[in-house]
C-alpha cells in the first residue's frame, strides 16, 4: 500500500509560481439536513508572498453532533491558515504547520472543554501547502490529500480511521477489508487537548500537476480512478462541480467537499488534457524553448553581448558614432541588468535552500496509487451511468432540459466516433450533471437540524 518516493535532495527546481487554477465547492449532499463540512483557499497574490507563504488550502470534515461539528471545521479552516502565515517565515514550513494544527486543536479542545453542550466536539482537517519548494501536506483524518499526474492519482494522506490502522498492522489493503469500521475516526482535532499531526512532502511539482482534496462524502461515492480523470478533462470549477452532484446522484450520504487545484504548463495551459492550441511555426517553438530553458538573467547577457559585437561592428563600418555608441550603452545596461539578475535569483535559491536544508532526505510517503485512463472503456462508464440516470428521470417524471441532453448526447457520440476521448468523456459528464442536478433536488433528507443549543427568544423592541 504504501510508496515511498527517492527523498528529496538538495533545493528543488521551482515549478510553479503564484499563478494556478483552483475551485473549492461544498455541498451539504442529499441525506443530511445541514453541512458540517468547510474548505477555505488563501493563494498567493503575487509572487513575494508566494517565494515566502506559498498558497494554502484546507478542507475540513465536522463532527460531534448536530450543527457542533460545523462549529470546529469552521474554526479549523479560518485558524490553520492564520496561524501558518504568521509563523512560516520564522519558523520554515514543518514548524509552522505543526504549529498551525495544534493550536486549532486546542482551540476547538478549549470550546468542547468549555461547553458541556458540545461533548464530542471535533473535525477532520486537510491542508495542502504549495511553495517554491514543493507541496507540504498536513494531515488530522480521514479527509484527503490526492495528486493527480500522468495518468496516476497518488493518495499524500494516511486516513486516520479504524479500517486504515487494522489494515496497516495486518499489511493489507484497506479496500480487502470491506467496510468494516470504516467510518471510525481514530484522530482528529479537538476531542483531545493535544493531537499528533502527519506532515508529508515537500512534493516536487511538476507543470500541470492537479492537487484534489476532498471529505469522504465524495470518496465514499466517487473512485479515485474516476476522480483523476474528471480532473484531467475538466476544468476546476467545472469538475468539482461536476464530482459533488455524481457523488450526489450515487447516494449523497454524508456532506461533500472537493477542491481541486492545477498547476499551470510551460504554455499557460492549467489543464493537462483540455483546450491544447493548434501546433505553432518554428519561431514559435523557437521562442517557447528558450522561455522554458533560459532564465531572463541570460538573456539580458546574451542580448548585451550581441549589442556589443553590433557597436564594435558599426564602428568599423564607419557608421555615425552616435549610432554605435548607443548601441555599446544599450549594451552596458543589459549587461548590468543581466548580473543583477544572476545575483538575485542566486540570493532566492540560497533563501530557498535555507528553508529547506532541514527536509534534505525527507521520504515522500503515497499511501496508495490508482492508474486512470480515458480511452473507450472509461468512456464507456460513464455513459451507464447517464443511460441510468435518464432512466430515472423518465421514471420519476422529472423536468430537464431534453433538448439541451440531446445535443450533449450526440456530441458525446460524434467525439467517441472520433477517438477524441478527452472531450467525450468531458460531455458525457456534462450530460450526467445535466441529469443529475434535478435528480438530487427531489431527494428526501434522512435527519431533521436538532441543534445542541437553543437561542434565547428576545422580547418585542428589546
Amino acid at each position: 500500500m504504501l510508496r515511498t518516493l527517492p527523498p528529496s535532495r538538495g533545493v528543488p527546481v521551482v515549478a510553479v509560481s503564484h499563478k494556478i487554477r483552483f475551485a473549492n465547492q461544498t455541498d451539504v449532499g442529499i441525506k443530511r439536513s445541514h453541512n458540517q463540512d468547510a474548505c477555505a483557499a488563501q493563494p498567493a497574490p503575487d509572487e513575494k508572498h508566494f517565494a515566502t507563504v506559498g498558497h494554502v488550502f484546507v478542507v475540513a470534515d465536522g463532527m460531534g453532533g448536530h450543527a457542533v461539528g460545523e462549529k470546529a471545521s469552521a474554526k479549523a479552516v479560518r485558524d490553520i491558515p492564520l496561524t501558518y502565515q504568521k509563523h512560516v517565515s520564522t519558523e520554515g514550513p514543518e514548524a509552522a504547520i505543526r504549529r498551525a494544527f495544534s493550536e486549532a486543536n486546542a482551540g476547538i479542545y478549549q470550546i468542547g472543554t468549555n461547553n458541556p453542550e458540545f461533548k464530542g466536539l471535533g473535525t477532520t482537517g486537510t491542508a495542502l501547502f504549495v511553495r517554491p519548494e514543493g507541496a507540504w501536506v498536513g494531515h488530522v483524518g480521514d479527509s484527503r490529500a490526492y495528486r493527480v499526474r500522468d495518468g496516476l492519482v497518488e493518495q499524500l494522506t494516511f486516513d486516520h480511521s479504524w479500517v486504515w490502522e487494522i489494515a496497516k498492522r495486518q499489511g493489507v489493503d484497506p479496500d480487502e477489508l470491506g467496510d468494516f469500521k470504516r467510518n471510525v475516526i481514530i484522530r482528529s482535532l479537538g476531542p483531545e487537548a493535544e493531537v499528533e499531526v502527519d506532515i508529508e512532502g515537500p512534493y516536487p511539482v511538476d507543470p500541470g500537476d492537479t492537487f484534489v482534496m476532498c471529505s469522504d462524502g465524495l470518496t465514499n461515492h466517487v473512485k479515485a480512478d474516476e476522480i483523476g480523470a474528471v480532473v484531467s478533462a475538466m476544468q476546476p470549477a467545472e469538475a468539482s462541480a461536476f464530482l459533488i452532484e455524481l457523488a450526489n446522484l450515487r447516494g449523497g450520504s454524508d456532506n461533500i467537499t472537493c477542491l481541486i487545484v492545477q498547476v499551470p504548463r510551460g504554455d499557460g495551459n492549467t489543464s493537462p488534457m483540455v483546450g491544447k492550441p493548434a501546433p505553432p511555426g518554428a519561431v514559435a517553438n523557437a521562442l517557447a524553448w528558450w522561455g522554458q530553458h533560459v532564465t531572463w538573467p541570460v538573456t539580458l547577457l546574451a542580448t548585451g553581448g550581441g549589442l556589443v559585437g553590433l557597436s564594435i561592428w558599426l564602428k568599423l563600418e564607419n557608421a555615425p558614432s552616435f549610432v554605435a555608441a548607443s548601441a555599446f550603452v544599450l549594451a552596458a545596461v543589459l549587461t548590468l541588468a543581466g548580473v543583477g539578475g544572476l545575483a538575485l535569483q542566486l540570493r532566492r535559491r540560497m533563501d530557498a535552500g535555507a528553508t529547506v536544508a532541514a527536509d534534505v532526505n525527507r521520504e515522500l510517503r503515497v499511501y496508495k496509487t490508482h492508474s486512470f485512463q480515458i480511452d473507450k472503456v472509461l468512456c464507456g462508464r460513464f455513459q451507464e451511468q447517464q443511460d441510468a440516470a435518464f432512466k430515472a428521470v423518465d421514471a420519476g417524471d422529472v423536468t430537464i432540459d431534453r433538448a439541451a441532453y440531446q445535443k450533449l448526447s450526440e456530441a458525446a457520440a460524434a467525439k467517441e466516433k472520433a477517438g477524441d476521448w478527452v472531450q467525450a468523456l468531458r460531455v458525457r459528464c456534462q450530460a450526467v450533471q445535466l441529469l443529475a442536478g434535478p435528480l438530487n433536488r427531489r431527494q428526501q433528507k434522512d435527519e431533521e437540524f436538532k441543534p445542541n443549543w437553543t437561542t434565547p427568544h428576545r422580547a418585542i423592541g428589546s
